[in-house]
């Protein structure tokens, strides 16, 4: 590789490495005369010289990233066309550190138009228009990078994007951009340009990845801690843009959600498989706190139950947070008279040796409860059969009752296994289960590589509560809200309908032997508080999601991709519903913060049975 002295007059080459299921490249790539950057744009998502040689096209470098995956620079045109829907920017990948090349330097590059997907063909994401086996020449240095084009509320339309074309299986990949109209059109339209956005409010933490993000809308679908909600399907939050670090990762801020990064904000814009488009910061806005807290909820009164549901992302014996999520639940949640822990690993987490048992996992949680000043609770649980209930490989995850004997008593009856389904009886004149704790239905291919319910049967002054701990399929494999399929596929539904359907026609067999039966099912959903998943499971009344008591502002439990979202549910009978007395608080100590023990906020439900 030539010193940069010397590129400084004379072109380098830099070999390409490109995925051939993510990148379309032509074998014998066509030629073009020379190019400017937006005649390779294009006014629509794919250029149209994709597949095809280009000459000598110039441009500024914006950007030089020398790490990752996708190694490279980005160059923009100082003399750009009249048309808004043409960028004026372009991703020059050189698959490994760019050598010789320096932002600010003029360069003319030569190469092969390409159109890169991150994550793979199979992701459905956009795919980002590329220069791949560049070779180029530095022109000049020290120029002044093209002034960085603003995003902001007035720039970003409310419409999110276009329907698909029905001929093309629903992409808009064909469709021309209207950067006017809609917020992904207009996203397009920057594409590897220059970009800023000014005193923007965090909407999603600081991650370990160096990704934060932030809303240049900030009365969208506002909530009081400065979140953005995400309240349905139509309702995509169209300020939202995730900001990455194009610098060193220990100058990335530690951001939570309602802080701002004030003044400007600024780099390309990309676009990536894990968040879609993307502004790669080289100035980064100075990171101003917005005061955020860790929430607590009530205590609850002698005479009513609290029932609690918390994911503690899979928790094993080797985890140091054991004391932290102690703190959570003694302090943050008043110590619940029952908790549904999610996401509990077997007793040597990850290692995957036929471990099944979880006993000092939960032993090492309550233990550090007690620590913690809380009370020293019981558990119960099923071990799940090795390999059989999804999740990190070798972990075997599971849900798991801890309760508080001073408060309530459970109910052990012919306590089930993996594979021995529960089912309903009646005693004295009471509904009651076959086995408990035992699991809902656990052959029914619904659970197929997914968690089973574990039900329970509890006893609250005198009266008896039945309790379903749930853990759905996850979302994994659906669709980006910015994919070039619109609307987007979510196909992991398909998995938890089944399951909301098993855990609905088990509540009704509940009810049909008891009709005022009180039974909650809750824990991690993995689906919104709108969605048919949620409609299934409420199926002729027999349940109801509680967290709709709550106004919409305050209905989320997860930050996904900026957008605070319900997944995490608590689900109760008609008794219990119209019982009055209902109290329901999404505790927020986890999923706003940058420094989360688990990326979920619990659930706490209070009532008097």
């Amino acid at each position: 590789m030539a010193s940069k002295s010397s590129a400084r007059l004379a072109a380098l080459t830099v070999a390409a490495v490109c995925s051939a299921a993510s990148t379309v490249v032509l074998t014998s790539p066509a030629h073009a005369d020379s190019v400017r950057v937006h005649d390779i744009q294009g006014s629509t998502r794919l250029s149209p010289y994709a597949g095809k040689q280009v000459t000598d096209v110039a441009g500024i470098v914006t950007g030089v990233r020398g790490y990752g995956n996708s190694r490279g620079f980005w160059i923009q045109d100082q003399n750009p066309d009249a048309d808004p829907a043409t960028s004026e920017g372009v991703f020059v990948f050189t698959g490994s550190t760019p050598k010789g090349v320096a932002v600010g330097d003029a360069v003319t590059v030569s190469g092969t138009v390409s159109e890169y997907v991150p994550g793979g063909t199979s992701s459905g994401n956009q795919s980002l228009t590329e220069i791949t086996r560049p070779t180029f020449t530095v022109v000049s240095s020290g120029n002044a990078v093209p002034a960085a084009t603003t995003v902001s509320a007035r720039t970003v339309p409310r419409a999110y994007a276009p329907e698909g074309d029905e001929a093309g299986n629903g992409s808009v990949n064909g469709l021309p951009l209207r950067p006017a109209r809609y917020a992904l059109d207009h996203y397009e339209s920057l594409e590897g340009m220059n970009v800023r956005v000014a005193d923007a409010r965090v909407v999603g933490a600081s991650d370990p990845y160096t990704e934060l993000w932030v809303t240049v809308k900030p009365w969208e679908n506002a909530n009081r801690r400065g979140g953005t909600v995400y309240g349905s399907y139509d309702s995509q939050n169209t300020g939202r843009l995730q900001i990455q670090s194009l610098g060193k990762p220990a100058d990335f801020p530690d951001a939570n959600v309602g802080d701002t990064l004030a003044g400007t904000t600024a780099g390309p814009l990309d676009y990536n498989q894990y968040g879609g488009y993307t502004l790669v910061a080289s100035e980064i806005g100075a990171l101003e706190s917005g005061g955020l807290e860790r929430e607590s909820t009530r205590r609850q009164s002698s005479r009513e139950l609290a029932v609690a549901t918390y994911n503690v992302e899979n928790l094993d014996p080797s985890d140091g947070t054991f004391a932290a999520h102690a703190e959570a639940i003694v302090h943050n949640l008043a110590s619940p008279d029952i908790v549904s822990l999610e996401e509990i690993q077997d007793n040597n987490g990850a290692t995957d040796d036929g471990t099944v048992a979880a006993d000092a996992t939960v032993g090492k949680l309550i233990d550090a409860i007690v620590a913690a000043g809380g009370p020293r609770y019981d558990w119960r649980g099923i071990d799940p059969v090795d390999g059989e209930d999804g999740g990190q490989p070798g972990g075997n995850i599971r849900q798991a009752f801890l309760f508080n004997p001073e408060r309530v008593s459970f109910t052990d009856r012919g306590s089930g296994d993996a594979a021995t389904a529960t089912g309903v009886t009646k005693v004295r004149g009471k509904a009651a289960l076959t086995h408990s704790p035992g699991r809902v239905d656990p052959a029914n291919p619904a659970w197929e590589d997914s968690r089973k319910p574990l039900a329970g049967e509890f006893v609250f002054r005198g009266r008896t509560v039945l309790v379903i701990a749930n853990h759905f399929n996850s979302k994994g494999g659906d669709q980006s809200l910015s994919a070039q399929y619109q609307p987007p596929s979510r196909g992991s539904e398909t998995q938890r309908h089944l399951q909301a359907k098993a855990v609905n026609t088990f509540v009704k067999d509940v009810l049909s032997t008891q009709k005022n039966a009180d039974v909650i099912t809750l824990g991690d959903i993995n689906d919104f508080e709108f969605s048919k998943t949620t409609r299934i499971l409420e199926d002729d009344g027999a349940l109801w999601s509680a967290v709709k008591s709550l106004p919409r502002s305050e209905r989320y439990s997860y930050v996904y991709q900026g957008n605070s979202q319900v997944l995490d549910q608590i689900l109760v009978s008609p008794s219990i519903r119209w019982g009055g007395r209902l109290s329901y608080d999404s505790v927020h100590v986890n999923a706003e913060f940058h420094d989360q023990i688990s990326d979920h906020d619990p659930q706490v439900l209070r009532f008097r049975p």
